[in-house]
């Protein structure tokens, strides 16, 4: 095992401890990013995205057992989507609001239905979420979702600003990127922001 991970499981242990003499609750969320059509099957998917989806599955199912929140995001852009920055720079039209690309997979629909909470985003980061999480008082967070390098760091980061004592953390095995190389670059990154990495190496691609 490695010592960051060590240190991150020492870390929760404490939190933990801490709220069982106390018998307070810990609060933890479920971060699900921008599982849409659009990155999985449609105008962005590709076959890393495809292969995760069964891992997310049963990580929201897990979630769901266990009690964890589940705040699930969503890419949201407008008709007028090339006329903006992002869509000049990428120039492919995905998750127009209301479009089928635009709709949380088969897969986590019912869990994003029932989850109480949904995060639309315009950009990369949500500042919504990070206020959210900061508010709410959650102490522990994970990441899982698409895309590793863009939009999972992004919200990791806007997190970590809004948030720097809460415990974040990505499960590997749950993401991916645009490419398995940004991928691992990504994560290589929010490692040095001591964000946490699980499951690496474990990538069903």
């Amino acid at each position: 095992m490695s010592a960051k991970r060590t240190c991150y499981n020492e870390h929760r242990a404490r939190i933990v401890l801490l709220h069982e003499r106390s018998g307070k609750y810990m609060k933890k969320a479920l971060v699900v990013v921008d599982m849409q059509v659009d990155f999985i099957t449609g105008a962005l998917g590709n076959e890393q995205c495809r292969a995760i989806v069964p891992n997310v599955a049963a990580k929201v199912k897990s979630a769901q057992e266990s009690g964890t929140d589940l705040i699930f995001t969503m890419d949201t852009h407008g008709e007028d989507y090339l006329d903006t920055q992002e869509g000049k720079n990428l120039p492919v039209p995905h998750c127009i609001r209301g479009t089928e690309g635009w709709q949380i997979i088969p897969e986590l629909k019912d869990a994003a239905d029932q989850s109480g909470k949904k995060v639309e985003k315009d950009t990369f980061g949500s500042m919504e979420l990070g206020r959210y999480l900061s508010e709410a008082g959650y102490e522990e967070a994970e990441l899982v979702g698409v895309c590793t390098d863009i939009c999972v760091i992004s919200n990791a980061m806007t997190m970590k600003a809004f948030a720097p004592e809460m415990v974040i953390a990505v499960d590997a095995a749950c993401c991916a990127g645009v490419t398995p190389e940004s991928h691992r670059t990504a994560l290589k990154a929010m490692k040095s922001c001591q964000i946490h990495v699980v499951n690496e190496g474990k990538e069903p691609y």
